[in-house]
Formats: C-alpha cells, sequence, structure tokens
C-alpha cells in the first residue's frame, strides 16, 4: 500500500471539513483520490479517542470505517497484552486492522498477521512499517488455509467478524465469520491456548458450554460500557472451572477489577435489605455482565434492595466499591401524582431505571425532568416490591 504526500497533506489541511461538501467538490482535486481521502478523514475522527497513539501518527491509514468500529481501544489492546504468558509465537487468525497484532507484538518473539481482505491486509502492514515493527510476517490467505502450514505456534488470537450479510450485525457465534465452534479443533491442534474476543452482546454461561474448555472469561468494559468478553480455551483445560476477571475502566483512568467463579455465584446466599439507607452502590457494566449479583454483596458487605433490580444499599460508606457509589438524598413511593409535581422538587436529574416498569425515557417523559446536572434518580423496585424513586448524588 503506497500513499503519496499529496494524499496526506490533503487529508491534513480537510480534516475538519464537512465531508459531504468536499465529496461534491471532488472535480476540483483530479490529482487527489477524494473518496479514499474521505474515507481516512471519518476513520481518522472515529480513532482520535479510541486510538489516540495511531491517531497521531499522521502516516497511517485506515480501511474502512467497519474495520475501525470492530478494532480494539488502545486500553482494551493494552489489556490484552497481559494474557500473555511465555509464549514465543502468536498467530492472530483474524488481523484485521491490526490494532491487537501491534500490541501483541510488544510481548511476543515473533506474530504471524492472517488476513483475508487484500486491501485490509495490505493497509495493516503499511502501518506496521510506519509504526517500524520488525516481528510481524503477514499473510493474505483464509486462516484454515495457512495456519496447518506453521511450525510451532503457542498462541492463536481470534476476533471473529460480527458482520453478516449486507454487512448487519451479528452476535451468535455461529453467525459470525469464522465460527469459532468449527475452527477451534483446528486451532487446538496448532497450539495449546486460543484467545477470542467475542461479542460483548453473548450470553456468558450459554457461551461456557459452546466452549467447553475455557479457562479464564474477561469482562473488559470502559467508562462503564461492556467493551469485550475475552475467552481463554486451553487445549488441556477439561474440567476446570473457568475464573472470571471483570475489569472496569473508569471516566476518571483508574481501574477496577472482580474476580470470581459461577459455582461461587450459585452457591452464595446473600441479605436482602427492607429499606433504602445512606448510601446506594450500582455496580459496573462488566460485574453486571457478568452476573457476580450475589457475590458483589458478599464481598462488599452490602444488602441487595431486590432479588432483580441490581442495586445495593448500606448504612456505612463502602469507598472501593467497583461501581458507581451515591448518597441518598430521599426516597419518594412512585405513583402517577407524584409524576405529575416532582419536576417542582427535581427539575434537572439524570435517570436511571432498574427492574421498573417504565424506561428512563418515558420515566422522563411523564415526570418533565430534565436530562443532565448533578442529582441522579434512580427508578426501581424494592424487596417488598413497593415501586420507589430514589434521589441521590453521586460520591466522588
Amino acid at each position: 500500500m503506497q500513499a503519496s504526500q499529496a494524499l496526506y497533506a490533503f487529508i491534513n489541511e480537510h480534516e475538519n471539513d464537512d465531508l459531504a461538501q468536499l465529496l461534491l467538490a471532488a472535480d476540483r482535486y483530479p490529482a487527489i483520490d477524494v473518496p479514499f481521502a474521505v474515507e481516512q478523514i471519518r476513520a481518522r475522527r472515529s480513532v482520535r479517542e479510541k486510538l489516540p497513539l495511531w491517531y497521531a501518527n499522521r502516516s497511517l491509514l485506515f480501511p474502512s470505517k467497519t474495520a475501525v468500529e470492530q478494532c480494539s481501544s488502545e486500553q482494551t489492546a493494552r489489556y490484552k497484552q497481559r494474557l500473555i504468558q511465555n509464549e514465543k509465537h502468536l498467530c492472530d487468525a483474524t488481523g484485521g486492522l491490526g490494532v491487537d497484532t501491534y500490541y501483541f507484538a510488544q510481548k511476543v518473539n515473533r506474530i504471524s498477521y492472517v488476513e483475508r481482505s487484500k486491501v485490509c491486509f495490505d493497509i495493516a502492514m503499511h502501518n506496521f512499517s510506519q509504526l517500524q515493527v520488525q516481528n510481524i510476517t503477514g499473510y493474505n490467505e483464509e486462516t484454515e488455509n495457512v495456519l496447518p502450514q506453521m511450525q510451532s505456534v503457542d498462541l492463536i488470537y481470534i476476533d471473529p467478524s460480527r458482520r453478516g450479510e449486507s454487512n448487519q450485525r451479528v452476535f451468535a457465534l455461529s453467525g459470525c465469520e469464522p465460527d469459532l465452534v468449527n475452527i477451534l479443533p483446528l486451532f487446538l491442534s496448532k497450539a495449546p491456548k486460543v484467545i477470542a474476543k467475542l461479542s460483548p452482546m453473548l450470553d456468558l454461561r450459554h457461551t461456557l458450554t459452546l466452549l467447553p474448555q475455557t479457562s479464564e472469561v474477561h469482562v473488559v468494559s470502559a467508562k462503564n460500557e461492556c467493551k469485550e468478553l475475552l475467552f481463554i480455551v486451553q487445549r488441556e483445560n477439561k474440567s476446570r472451572e473457568p475464573d472470571i476477571q471483570c475489569i472496569n475502566y473508569t471516566t476518571e483512568g483508574s481501574e477496577q477489577s472482580f474476580r470470581f467463579t459461577l459455582s461461587d455465584e450459585q452457591s452464595t446466599e446473600h441479605a436482602m435489605s427492607h429499606s433504602i439507607q445512606t448510601f446506594l452502590y450500582e455496580p459496573n457494566a462488566s460485574i453486571l455482565k457478568a452476573g457476580a449479583f450475589k457475590q458483589v454483596a458478599i464481598r462488599f458487605g452490602i444488602e441487595k434492595i431486590h432479588t432483580n433490580s441490581h442495586l445495593y444499599t448500606s448504612e456505612q460508606l463502602i469507598p472501593l466499591f467497583p461501581g458507581r457509589v451515591f448518597q441518598v438524598q430521599e426516597v419518594f413511593p412512585f405513583s402517577g401524582k407524584l409524576c405529575k409535581t416532582i419536576h417542582r422538587i427535581i427539575p434537572q436529574a439524570n435517570i436511571s431505571t432498574r427492574n421498573f416498569p417504565l424506561k428512563a425515557d418515558e420515566l422522563r417523559r411523564r415526570t418533565r425532568i430534565a436530562d443532565g446536572g448533578d442529582c441522579y434518580l434512580f427508578a426501581t423496585t424494592l424487596a417488598n416490591n413497593e415501586r420507589v424513586l430514589i434521589v441521590c448524588k453521586r460520591k466522588p
């Protein structure tokens, strides 16, 4: 993949332009592939926060909006570096944009980058060169064809494409390309360990039944949004129950972690609160996705307010809780009459609903409470099935 200095200059000059207008004016720039340049500008806007190091490098190119959307962020790619132990040769079986490949290359001696798309492959190899990475060998091939020829593969990484026909999103493993369940026997015949990055929309327990040799699951969130499910599958793991590691990177940049097993969660009994106490707790997105609803209550000595609400309360502050912590200001029994008048008391709030018959948008419409501010309002159901509105302030 070769890009002219004129193309780079054009992208830099027009990176803040109206892209629709730029396309309409393409005839004014006969020496430039304007549609390609526009695609690059659009992609660069998408990676500004997601891949700050790559965004800062003006010589990098991007194959498509889809590739940019599915690629790992710099933050989650760095997290995956932790999953490397003593492996020397890693094969990235679905290389894509190459973000994970690039960061894995910093931890192993040798990387085999496999990508079937010629456009994506050429751009990735161009980027590796610009980033001055020397230990990546590229294969523009189908994984099934090239993998049997490789020798001494210690670890295979796969991020199956979650785009089906007509570029529609798919979530089931069987709908992704390649089908991980079908290709896994080939992978484990070549390498003792496989790391699979899967859709955060998947059901964790069901996926474990499809991948029974899983030894670890890492549920990774950033700013309280679940980003990745990482399944570590090992050839020799026949019976050991997988550990589940929940990781959340907060808005402030700190890291919250929580580890448990599903059998721990299933066997746990926890206390239920009969009232809302001084503090309210909302577990981060990774814990909620993994389903550690009872374990988090036991570990931190807090009480659940309802089996299905996934909110917790305590009289004493738990400062290191892995999630958001609020100080309760007031609790209102919910009613239609309250909906009509509460905006006079609370004109503005961040509204969330948990185990409640109304969605947040509908509740906002009915109450006429403006969005935003530093007040938080949780609409939920208590253990006695009473529906309430909890007004609180976020603890820093």
